[in-house]
């Protein structure tokens, strides 16, 4: 009886580990990164490629800012309203100018509702009124961050990608839907547009430097500016291409050197901003009593409020030596 059981256990986890490995083989032949590929080239190949990403630009000069006709004309006068939108391409979001000015207005609302209803200590009133205005300004840059530093990574393979097929004999145009249908997202997408805006008319200099400004980094704006060059002076592009691209490993090489020269002091910046909350969480386990009197007593809030401010700028301070600029 017990050899019976242990072999249909060993029989079972055979077969979940057979059905795991075959859904994954599934899922990467039909979801996957290489099915992707494929499917693109067999659109490229079709011609279908070039009428759907036609759609994803509208003729019109301008992006919305809303919905309604009226806000929208509204939002375009505002310098803010401009300021938010940059941010929003750059960061590569679906919101509009309205959804982001909505979602900062709940977040204060949100606070508001919150002091009312539990009537924290005036300071704290302050302190989150004060930040809840922030919150989505720092999703955003956290998004635009990521993105970006996503985009540098990829900028020397796209160099290369661009310097071997300029070799090969393609113009320029073509490149770039070359390259906006082969290379991953982000980029891919930024090269398509780039495309796309030719298309419909753009000049190529006022196209290539909306990608630019699209994707604010130093890094491609050597790449458009050396195509700019070579338009108007001529020269062999894809050796300068080739040039940059290892300018740019260079320095990311550089850049992650520094990352990792300066990782004791990060560490050193979060055990110091956390260890004062780890405290407190084990002393209110261990000894509530004693550490009671800091949330009870006037005293004691306001040396709690003091402290963290201390915490806060500590951290700060932290974060300006070792971040450093490469």
């Amino acid at each position: 009886m017990d050899t019976l059981f242990y072999a249909f256990v060993v029989v079972l986890f055979a077969a979940v580990i057979l059905a795991v490995e075959g859904f994954y083989l599934w899922w990467m032949s039909t979801r996957g990164a290489a099915a992707r590929r494929i499917a693109r080239r067999l659109q490229v190949m079709s011609g279908g490629a070039q009428s759907r990403s036609g759609e994803r630009i509208s003729i019109l000069k301008q992006r919305p800012y809303s919905r309604q006709p009226a806000l929208d004309r509204l939002l375009h006068r505002a310098v803010l309203a401009q300021r938010i939108d940059a941010l929003l391409v750059q960061a590569g979001a679906t919101w509009t100018v309205s959804h982001f000015i909505a979602a900062t207005f709940g977040c204060v609302i949100t606070v508001l509702v919150a002091c009312a209803v539990w009537s924290p200590p005036l300071p704290a009133r302050l302190v989150l009124c004060v930040t809840s205005p922030g919150l989505p300004w720092w999703l955003l840059h956290r998004m635009r961050s990521r993105r970006l530093i996503r985009i540098e990574h990829q900028l020397p393979e796209a160099a290369d990608f661009i310097a071997r097929a300029l070799r090969a004999g393609h113009s320029f145009i073509n490149v770039l839907q070359i390259v906006g249908n082969e290379l991953p997202e982000p980029l891919a997408g930024e090269f398509r547009i780039a495309r796309e805006e030719i298309n419909y008319g753009v000049p190529m200099n006022e196209a290539l430097h909306g990608l630019a400004a699209r994707i604010p980094l130093t890094d491609l704006r050597y790449l458009v500016i050396a195509v700019l060059i070579q338009r108007d002076s001529g020269g062999n592009l894809a050796e300068i291409l080739g040039n940059i691209s290892g300018i740019i490993r260079a320095r990311l090489k550089l850049v992650a050197q520094v990352r990792v020269l300066s990782a004791e002091g990060r560490m050193s910046a979060w055990i110091l901003g956390l260890l004062p909350f780890g405290v407190m969480g084990v002393m209110t386990v261990s000894s509530p009593h004693y550490v009671s009197m800091l949330w009870t007593d006037p005293s004691g809030e306001r040396l709690l409020w003091y402290g963290l401010g201390m915490i806060i700028v500590g951290v700060l301070w932290l974060r300006l030596t070792i971040r450093i600029r490469v």
